[in-house]
C-alpha cells in the first residue's frame, strides 16, 4: 500500500476513533458501513476489517473510562464472561451467512435503537447514577445478548448494552459507555480471530485505522465527560441513525 494511502488511512483512524471514544464503542459502528462505501469491502470484510482498529481502541476506551468514573470489577466480569462466550456463536453464525442479509439486519438494528435512545433523551426520566437499580448478576443476561450480536454483526454489542444499562440498570450514560466497553472487549477479540480465520480481515487497511484510533480515542472519552448527558444521548442517536444510512447507502 502506498505511503500516502497508508496516511490517509491514519487520518480516517483518527476520525473513528475519536467518534468511539465519544460514544463509547470503539469506533467500529461508523467504520463498518465507511469501509463498504469507500473501499467497496462486503459486509463481512468490512466488520472483520474494523475490528483491527476496534479492539485495541476498546481496551484503551476502557482505561480512559475508568480513570474517570471507576468501573466495579464484578460488573465488567458479569457483562464480559457471558457476552465472549457467545459472541464465539454469533461470529462464526455471520462469516456463514449472506452479506446483504446481514446488513439489512444490522441497519434495521442501528434505527431500532437510535429510536429508543432519542425518546429517553426528551422523556422525563430520574436522573442516572453509578449505582444499579437491580442486582448485577442480571447483566449477565445483557452480555449473553450483547455478545451474541456483537458476534454476528461484528460491532453492536455495546451499542444495545448503553441503552439498556441506561433505562433498565439506572445507569448514566457515561457508567452505562464505560460497562458497555468492558463486555465487548473479549467478544471484539474472539470475533476479530473468528473473522481471521475465515479470511474476512484486511490487516493492510485495518492497521493504519487503529494507529489513528488509538491517537485519537482519549480526546473522544474527554469530550464524553464534558458534555450535558440529554446531550450526549441525542448525539449518540443521531449517530447510530447516520451510520444505518451509511449502510442502506451501500446496499
Amino acid at each position: 500500500m502506498p505511503v500516502f494511502d497508508i496516511g490517509l488511512n491514519v487520518l480516517l483512524g483518527l476520525a473513528l476513533g475519536a467518534l468511539g471514544g465519544l460514544f463509547g464503542i470503539g469506533g467500529g459502528l461508523i467504520a463498518i458501513p465507511v469501509l463498504g462505501v469507500l473501499f467497496g469491502l462486503d459486509q463481512q470484510l468490512a466488520q472483520g476489517t474494523a475490528l483491527v482498529m476496534v479492539v485495541p481502541n476498546v481496551l484503551l476506551a476502557i482505561w480512559r473510562y475508568h480513570q474517570r468514573n471507576r468501573i466495579d470489577f464484578r460488573h465488567a466480569a458479569a457483562l464480559a464472561l457471558p457476552s465472549f462466550c457467545f459472541a464465539i456463536f454469533g461470529a462464526a453464525l455471520a462469516v456463514s451467512l449472506d452479506a446483504s442479509r446481514v446488513r439489512l439486519a444490522f441497519v434495521g438494528f442501528l434505527f431500532a435503537l437510535a429510536a429508543h435512545t432519542l425518546l429517553r433523551a426528551f422523556r422525563r426520566t430520574a436522573p442516572g447514577s453509578g449505582q444499579l437499580r437491580h442486582p448485577w448478576p442480571w447483566l449477565g443476561v445483557l452480555g449473553a445478548g450483547a455478545g451474541a450480536l456483537g458476534g454476528l454483526f461484528g460491532v453492536g454489542g455495546a451499542v444495545l448494552a448503553t441503552p439498556v444499562l441506561t433505562s433498565v440498570f439506572g445507569t448514566s450514560q457515561v457508567v452505562a459507555q464505560g460497562l458497555s466497553l468492558s463486555l465487548a472487549a473479549p467478544s471484539t477479540g474472539v470475533t476479530l480471530a473468528t473473522y481471521a480465520l475465515h479470511g474476512q480481515v484486511d490487516w493492510m487497511l485495518g492497521l493504519p485505522l487503529a494507529v489513528g484510533g488509538l491517537l485519537s480515542i482519549s480526546l473522544g472519552v474527554r469530550l464524553a465527560h464534558a458534555l450535558p448527558e440529554r446531550l450526549l444521548r441525542v448525539l449518540f442517536s443521531g449517530f447510530l441513525v447516520v451510520s444505518g444510512v451509511l449502510l442502506a447507502l451501500e446496499a
